[in-house]
């Protein structure tokens, strides 16, 4: 998984970003669709509306919002479907995972590079 990156959608495009693929639901505030530099915009990748709203974004509710969210990414068809596509994307080059929320510690970002790199372990 040497070629999947992630960061905030805010930060400025580089060219090692590579392809860059947003996982959020909702479109980040204050930042227009050009400016972002988008390859792919996988919104139903991100925590259901149900899930997203529970968390809030409290980290008190980490642990359990991350055990939530990695049963949607092993159930749930088209979360598995978008997976298998970034992990094709890093076969040709890197991709950089976009996210907006603010903490760097507690989002659903980390929890996705973490199946991530749980498959791509699997499958080398």
């Amino acid at each position: 998984m040497a070629n999947i990156f992630m960061k905030r959608v805010y930060e400025p495009h580089e060219e090692m970003d590579g392809y860059r693929v947003l996982v959020d639901r909702l479109w980040p505030r204050g930042i227009s669709k050009d400016a972002a530099k988008l390859s792919y915009w996988f919104k139903d990748l991100a925590p259901s509306n149900e899930l997203r709203k529970w968390f809030c974004h409290k980290p008190e509710l980490f642990e359990e919002f991350r055990s939530r969210y990695l049963e949607e990414l092993r159930s749930d068809e088209q979360k598995r479907e978008y997976i298998r596509q970034i992990i094709e994307m890093e076969l040709r080059g890197h991709v950089t995972l976009l996210y907006g929320a603010k903490d760097p510690v507690h989002n659903h970002a980390l929890v996705l590079m973490e199946e991530l790199g749980r498959l791509v372990g699997m499958e080398r």
